[in-house]
């Protein structure tokens, strides 16, 4: 309907609910001349009469009733439906794909945003999806995302930017009965593992984290003999668990516990850390995606002042 169609509406309900003319233009704030118009124009285009004229005021006919009920239906519905586009536009409705991968989503810091997030929007809809960094790369290209948490840094992906969210240290996580797995609260010197066999996460889906450890392997002077690569990293940890070997993870990697696992800290001078980042397209200014992306910053921010 257009405008001037819904504005007699408004008016026909009004003159009803009051029952007279005049009182219902002082209610919507008009002359009772154009209020007259406004109801003449309306009967006219719909051909029946709506009003019945009474000595003091006036009241609806059976065919005013019906339109009576049905336009205020209708004039609810179209208070919502404004409503519901400035909350769209304010960035408070909507519908929002997040990606994050395994290792993000045991950090704290993802699952308390994601929690605020909702606290905060509750007409906000949220798809979720965990997979790997380059996957998560690749669905925010296609546009199948809106945003993820990847480990990885961007580069060279047309049309995608990256947001720094924070570092945390990484792990090394050794089988039960290692001969490393003592002393756990010392620091390991990276070159201790010089010769032991590592289990790694697949680089394709964690490109980020496997050369980053590598580079840091490098850096203490030996290449890594890298025994099994596996698709996720809980699965890297099973790996460790069963004995095949040992492996680097994210601290926040601990969280899953895990049988016959031993955690060990990696002495400062490997300077090796998992960052986090907030992957988004460049060009895509919803206010919807703007509001998560100012969400996550505020909480980047508190977590440094804290």
């Amino acid at each position: 309907m257009s405008m001037i169609e819904l504005r007699r509406l408004r008016a026909f309900v009004t003159v009803v609910e009051e029952g007279n003319i005049t009182r219902a233009a002082e209610r919507l704030f008009i002359q009772q001349p154009p209020l007259t118009r406004l109801l003449q124009g309306l009967e006219d285009e719909l051909g029946v009469k709506l009003l019945q004229r009474l000595p003091r005021g006036v009241r609806a006919t059976e065919a005013g009733n019906v339109l009576f009920n049905e336009a205020r239906a209708l004039l609810a519905r179209a208070e919502l439906l404004t409503e519901a586009v400035r909350r769209a536009a304010r960035g408070e409705q909507g519908h929002i794909a997040i990606g994050f991968t395994s290792s993000a989503a045991l950090h704290p810091f993802v699952p308390n945003l994601l929690r605020r997030y909702r606290e905060i929007l509750p007409g906000i809809t949220t798809q979720l999806e965990e997979a790997g960094s380059g996957e998560l790369l690749d669905a925010l290209v296609d546009e199948r995302l809106d945003v993820a948490f990847v480990r990885s840094p961007v580069s060279g992906i047309p049309g995608l930017t990256i947001e720094p969210v924070l570092r945390e240290p990484m792990l090394v996580a050794l089988p039960v009965g290692h001969r490393l797995a003592f002393d756990s609260e010392q620091p390991l010197p990276l070159l201790s593992l010089a010769n032991e066999a590592f289990i790694l996460y697949r680089r394709p889906a964690g490109q980020g984290l496997y050369d980053a450890i590598l580079a840091a392997c490098h850096r203490a002077g030996f290449s890594p003999r890298v025994i099994q690569e596996a698709p996720r990293l809980p699965a890297t940890l099973s790996l460790v668990g069963a004995g095949l070997g040992l492996s680097i993870v994210p601290a926040s990697m601990r969280r899953l516990g895990g049988d016959g696992i031993v955690y060990r800290a990696i002495g400062d001078e490997a300077q090796l850390s998992a960052p986090l980042y907030l992957a988004l397209h460049s060009n895509r200014t919803s206010p919807l995606i703007q509001r998560f992306r100012a969400l996550v910053a505020e909480a980047v921010s508190a977590r440094h002042s804290g």
